[in-house]
C-alpha cells in the first residue's frame, strides 16, 4: 500500500505495512530525499511514515525545534500509534532529538544522519545573497560529496526560497532556533537507543559532530559512510539502508512492536 494522504491538518506519504517509521526532511529536503529509504524498509515489515513539516506554514512564533516537535507528537498521536521509530535529517534530525528529549515514551528508537544540535553555524549563514543563482548552486552542490547530485531541480527550490521573503525571514527565524536549541547537555539524559548514521564527507555538520553526538548520548551506535556529504540517504541509499537494516535487527526493532491496537 501506498499512498499520499491530505486529512485536515497533515499531508504526508505511506507506504507498507508494521512498525511505523516516521521520516522527518530537513529544511531544504523534500519527501523525495527518502524515497529509497520508503521503497526499501516497506518491503521488511515496515510501514513508512513521511510527513511534509510545516517549516513554512506556521506563525512565526511556532517556528521553531520545540514547537516542530510537538507537531510531531501531535501527528504520531493522530495517526494512533503508541511508539515509533523517528528518522531525521539535518533540521529533521533535531526536530526527532528534541521530540525524544520531550517524549521519550513515544519513542522505539531514533536514527539520525548529518543532524543539527550540537553544531549550527553552517544553518544560518548561506542565504543573504538572494539573487545570485551562481551562488546558491555552488552552496546546493557543497551538501554532497558528489556535487552532480545538486540537480537543477533542487537548486531552483533552493533559489525559489532564498528569493521569497517569507520562507527566508521562516529560514533564519529556524537557523536561530537551531542555535538556541543546542542540545550538549541533553543528550546525556537521554537514552532512547539512537542509530548514528554519518557522511565522511560532511561539510555542513563536519565528521567530529557526529562523533559528539556518539560521546554524548549513551545509547547510540554509529556508522559512517564513505564518500558522502550531508544527506546520506539521497547521496549512497544503499549503503545507508544496509546500516540502518543492521541496527534495526542489532536492536531488534523487527517486529511489530509498535502497531495501534
Amino acid at each position: 500500500m501506498q499512498s499520499n494522504n491530505t486529512d485536515g491538518k497533515y499531508n504526508y506519504f505511506e507506504t507498507g505495512e508494521g512498525t511505523p517509521i516516521v521520516i522527518l526532511h530537513g529544511l531544504m529536503g523534500g519527501l523525495s530525499n527518502f524515497d529509497g529509504v520508503a521503497e526499501y524498509f516497506s518491503k521488511k515489515g515496515y510501514k513508512i511514515i513521511i510527513p511534509e513539516l510545516p517549516i513554512y506554514t506556521q506563525s512565526i512564533l511556532k517556528t521553531n525545534v520545540k514547537a516542530f516537535a510537538k507537531w510531531v507528537k501531535d501527528f504520531i498521536t493522530h495517526l494512533e500509534y503508541d511508539r515509533v521509530i523517528l528518522l531525521g535529517n539535518s533540521l529533521g534530525g533535531h526536530i526527532a532529538l528534541y521530540h525524544a528529549k520531550m517524549y521519550p515514551e513515544k519513542m522505539l528508537g531514533l536514527i539520525i544522519t548529518g543532524s543539527s544540535g550540537l553544531y549550527e553555524s553552517a544553518m544560518g549563514d548561506s542565504y543573504p545573497r538572494r539573487g545570485d543563482y551562481d551562488y546558491i548552486q555552488k552552496k546546493a552542490e557543497a551538501v554532497f560529496y558528489d556535487p552532480a547530485i545538486a540537480t537543477k531541480e533542487i537548486v531552483d527550490e533552493v533559489y525559489n526560497m532564498a528569493n521569497d521573503r517569507i520562507k527566508l525571514i521562516k529560514t533564519l527565524t529556524i537557523a536561530k532556533s537551531a542555535i538556541r536549541h543546542n542540545m550538549a547537555k541533553d543528550l546525556p539524559k537521554m537514552h532512547v537507543p539512537t542509530c548514528i548514521i554519518w557522511g565522511k564527507n560532511d561539510n555542513v555538520t563536519p565528521p567530529e559532530v557526529a562523533e559528539e553526538f556518539h560521546e554524548l548520548l549513551p545509547s547510540s551506535d554509529l556508522y559512517w559512510i564513505d564518500k558522502c556529504g550531508h544527506a546520506a540517504m539521497m547521496e549512497q541509499p544503499n549503503e545507508f539502508n544496509n546500516l540502518m537494516n543492521e541496527w534495526l535487527i542489532k536492536i531488534n526493532l523487527t517486529s511489530d512492536l509498535a502497531k495501534p491496537e
